[in-house]
């Protein structure tokens, strides 16, 4: 089946396109293959389409706004567009995507049995490492990092996708709204909901811990209540450092889930780490020289000085003056339990969170 469509300010511009195949669905959309009726140097003939109801079309708009703003990078997925259209009656908003043959690294990790091979872990973790380093300078951050948001090629590549929840840096956020998914979420996402570049390194930890297990960092059954697992990644428990990989790989996690979002590392500052920089047989690789803070730093071992002292790999509770008052998790669960309340919805076997007012 055909579908006319007009697009303004998109790499493409076709009189009709094919759906084919539905490959996936997320929490407001379907992706389906997409053949152009023509094709270009710029145009692959292989798409893959993510379609919504116009109404809720939010998360869509969004991912092609951001995506606009933020530019084409190696390790981003490309979008060339997006268009409506009326099919059996209905309007579907679309946007026109990369299109990824080994689907995502959820499906990567389930078909080899449950965990990747630390070679590979690395080459996964540096890859999704520029890809935030570039979002982040760029002024933006994610918010849902995740396996099912990773998405792999046919030559092994990694790339990130699905910028639906995606936020400007310092952007203020909705008191009673917490973005992305509840295993994935950050500790100050959820006592303080901030949700800045910090909060994507922890989701990073999250995605290297469960590629060397096969599951996530935290223990929550299917269909359970979320909010017991939020009073946990609020609270003082720590996610659980995987002993299935190497002692540099335990070393990148520490650095990933500080606590304090103050002192964990940053996108930039794990690129120099030996985790993602030893047994790599492309010598470019090897061979990457980082830009920290306005100097190359030449790759080295994460034991060498980075003249951050204060950045450490513990999450040792500040002291505060007997003054200051902060609402404890469980009272910050229990506002968002008690007030305005979030739209909840299920991707994945889990729970995504998303909060559109004009959603249907």
């Amino acid at each position: 089946m055909s579908y006319n469509f007009s697009l303004n300010q998109n790499l493409f511009s076709l009189s009709k396109w094919v759906r084919g195949a539905t490959i996936g669905h997320g929490s407001f959309a379907t992706i389906s293959i997409a053949t152009p009726r023509k094709s270009s140097a710029d145009i692959p003939s292989l798409m893959a389409v993510k379609s919504s109801q116009v109404s809720c079309a939010d998360s869509l708009k969004n991912e092609k706004r951001v995506l606009d703003t933020i530019g084409s990078f190696p390790q981003i997925v490309r979008c060339f567009g997006e268009e409506q259209s009326v099919e059996n009656g209905e309007e579907f908003h679309n946007l026109f995507m990369e299109f990824a043959s080994g689907g995502s690294l959820a499906n990567r990790i389930k078909s080899q049995g449950g965990r990747l091979s630390e070679l590979e872990i690395r080459r996964h973790a540096r890859s999704i490492l520029k890809g935030l380093s570039f979002i982040h300078a760029k002024g933006f951050v994610h918010c849902d990092i995740k396996p099912q948001n990773i998405l792999v090629f046919d030559d092994g590549a990694v790339k990130i996708a699905d910028f639906g929840l995606a936020k400007e840096a310092k952007m203020e956020q909705n008191q009673y709204m917490i973005r992305g998914t509840p295993l994935y979420v950050s500790p100050e996402s959820v006592n303080d909901n901030e949700y800045e570049s910090p909060c994507d390194i922890w989701a990073l930890g999250c995605v290297v811990a469960e590629m060397a297990t096969g599951k996530p960092v935290r223990d929550h059954e299917e269909g359970a209540s979320v909010w017991p697992l939020l009073l946990r990644i609020g609270g003082e428990e720590e996610p659980e450092i995987p002993s299935e990989i190497s002692e540099e790989g335990k070393d990148f996690l520490r650095k990933c889930f500080v606590k304090d979002p103050r002192k964990r590392w940053t996108a930039e500052m794990l690129l120099i780490h030996a985790f993602v920089l030893s047994d790599y047989d492309n010598g470019d690789d090897a061979n990457d020289t980082v830009l920290l803070n306005g100097e190359n730093c030449v790759s080295c071992s994460p034991r060498c000085p980075f003249d951050f002292p204060e950045w450490v790999s513990t999450s040792e509770p500040e002291i505060l003056p007997e003054s200051a008052c902060f609402p404890s998790p469980a009272d910050k669960i229990r506002e968002l339990v008690t007030e305005e309340r979030p739209n909840w919805s299920f991707a994945d076997s889990w729970v995504t969170v998303r909060n559109y007012n004009n959603c249907c």
